[in-house]
């Protein structure tokens, strides 16, 4: 099988960033917005590249560097036996890279299903006065599990591509004042390989997010994703019985202090990879079955801005 291609590539390009990076105190620069307010664009429709759990129409600056740990806790509703989910964690490690103003890419690992992922997200159109009333952006992105393949009947094979599943999003946004902001993403997920010939391998999926700015510097985030009926897919609960996957839900808080961003919310969802939280999330709210999680970011500049290369 296929080693743990991300984690092999993230801990020397972490070394590599630590060793020589210069540390982004200014959080605009990270969104490449410190220099459109001339063209009149719509700057900081979200004060990170993640809403939640899905992307936002932001892209950081060409030469940013954003290194991000995510975890995700057991259910709330495990009780003070574990801590209310505390001793039941799942973590994920990325880093997101802008490499002009309008793309980015980014590798992550988590350790749900040991499931390693990258992306690439293009800016295709600016929310401008006078000009485009949306931002408009678009992001594949491909998985891949790397827990041991499944025992299969002698004369079977399990092949790698069983492994691998991708995601189309279109993300749509609008600024439509200083605290409010909104986005719709229509989304499709393919996976390769699917429980039961009953289901299809592709899911879509109609996600809907949102910003509501409090103060300077926190705000009320939201996240939605409806998966289209005739689409979904089943799981075995606990029960033995088949079960559809949930749609899934997130509200948090996002507080900014300086180059960080802290993203703290109740979802849902274990995962955190969009194939997984999108298609095949297991947990319902209405039962009770929520996450209590975390995101912290934090930027450096790769390389600096031409602006400021002379001095």
């Amino acid at each position: 099988m296929k080693q743990n291609i991300c984690t092999a590539l993230l801990l020397p390009l972490f070394l590599f960033v630590t060793g020589r990076a210069y540390c982004q105190t200014d959080l605009a620069a990270m969104l490449n917005d410190s220099t459109v307010k001339k063209n009149n664009y719509a700057t900081a429709t979200f004060k990170a590249t993640r809403i939640i759990n899905g992307s936002s129409v932001e892209n950081l600056g060409a030469g940013i560097l954003d290194f991000r740990i995510l975890h995700r806790f057991g259910q709330l509703n495990q009780g003070a036996s574990n801590l209310f989910g505390i001793d039941d964690a799942t973590t994920k490690l990325a880093l997101d890279y802008g490499i002009t103003p309008w793309l980015m890419v980014g590798l992550a690992h988590s350790t749900y299903k040991k499931m390693d992922d990258g992306f690439a997200k293009i800016k295709l159109l600016r929310q401008s006065e006078g000009g485009s009333p949306v931002t408009i952006s678009y992001q594949g992105s491909i998985s891949v599990e790397t827990d041991p393949p499944p025992t299969v009947p002698a004369g079977d094979t399990y092949y790698f591509t069983n492994k691998l599943s991708f995601v189309n999003q279109v993300l749509i946004a609008r600024k439509f004042n200083d605290k409010l902001s909104l986005q719709l993403m229509p989304t499709l997920v393919h996976y390769n390989l699917v429980d039961s010939v009953k289901y299809k391998n592709d899911v879509i999926a109609i996600g809907v997010g949102g910003r509501i700015k409090v103060s300077k510097r926190i705000a009320i985030t939201g996240e939605y994703y409806l998966v289209i009926p005739g689409t979904e897919q089943y799981f075995t609960n606990s029960s033995g019985a088949e079960e559809r996957y949930h749609s899934t839900a997130s509200i948090g808080v996002d507080i900014e202090t300086g180059g960080h961003v802290f993203q703290l919310h109740f979802t849902n969802s274990t995962a955190m990879t969009e194939s997984e939280f999108i298609g095949r999330t297991q947990d319902d709210w209405t039962k009770g079955e929520i996450h209590f999680g975390f995101n912290i970011s934090r930027v450096f500049t790769i390389n600096k801005p031409r602006e400021f290369r002379k001095g």
